[in-house]
């Protein structure tokens, strides 16, 4: 259930804007408050349901969907306002510093993140309507084409500079092509989308409106690799912080190229893919 928002975004985000003109202003409001809908079921399944936890994730969409309301009807510009960036950085401090996992049974926290990117997706697409996302998963092959570029450009860097700071070793292994397939599935539905969504659709090209390519480039960049300052690790990981930066900017490049998330989506999952099989 929680994948339904977000693959009805991707796969028919023609039907994003016939959605908010057909619907009335207080649905569109409220009901978002239905995305706390699997957290009733699941935490009811498993008996850890807690009254406090299935208000928040009531109210936080139905939050998000005011707020992304105001900022439409405020952003005369089309340059973006404190309320995006507010939203994002809410948003952004929930899942790194993993405030809502205690409501979640043991083994299934990622069903909390994917309902906040649902609350998400509802309020920057359906209510905010923001402009040069490129959330349209309907893969092309320029896609590839601009995945395998960057990949490769991000490859000749970081596979020399990851082996000098220590964080890349290689695993003479080859696996099979069916674990090959299920980790970069995984990968790309899981991790690509949702974080190149969050980074390159809404974060980067907001602040392009503001500030430039280059420099939402670079900034983007920086804030994905602070990101990970505690990935596998309970203390600061640099080496993880500069190496997420790196790759940052190779997702970016390939998200504003056509501005299209699947591009950077593609780019990112075969990053992870890759070391994950071959460099962790």
């Amino acid at each position: 259930m929680t994948l339904i928002p977000m693959a009805s975004a991707a796969l028919l985000p023609e039907r994003i804007r016939v959605l908010r003109n057909s619907t009335p202003r207080f649905a569109l409001i409220a009901g978002p408050a239905l995305f706390s809908i699997p957290y009733l079921l699941v935490a009811t399944s498993f008996g850890v349901l807690r009254i406090g936890w299935l208000a928040l994730y009531a109210l936080l969409p139905v939050a998000i969907a005011g707020l992304m309301e105001q900022a439409r009807e405020a952003d005369t510009e089309g340059t973006g306002n404190w309320r995006d960036f507010g939203v994002l950085l809410a948003l952004g401090l929930a899942v790194d510093l993993r405030w809502f996992e205690p409501a979640w049974p043991a083994g299934l926290t990622a069903l909390g993140k994917m309902l906040l990117l649902d609350a998400a997706i509802f309020g920057f697409l359906v209510v905010r309507q923001l402009e040069g996302v490129g959330f349209d998963l309907r893969l092309r092959g320029k896609d590839a084409g601009i995945a395998a570029r960057e990949f490769c450009g991000f490859a000749i860097v970081a596979i020399p500079l990851g082996l000098g700071l220590g964080f890349l070793h290689f695993h003479e292994q080859w696996p099979s092509p069916g674990r090959f397939i299920s980790v970069f599935a995984f990968t790309f539905l899981f991790i690509a989308i949702p974080e190149e969504l969050f980074f390159r659709g809404w974060l980067q090209n907001l602040l392009e409106r503001r500030i430039g390519r280059a420099p939402a480039l670079l900034i983007t960049a920086l804030a994905f690799g602070l990101a990970h300052w505690n990935k596998r690790t309970i203390s600061f990981n640099w080496r993880y912080v500069v190496m997420a930066a790196l790759a940052g900017v190779f997702y970016g490049r390939a998200w504003r190229t056509q501005r299209r998330v699947g591009a950077s989506a593609l780019t990112h999952a075969s990053v992870d893919t890759f070391w994950s099989i071959w460099l962790r």
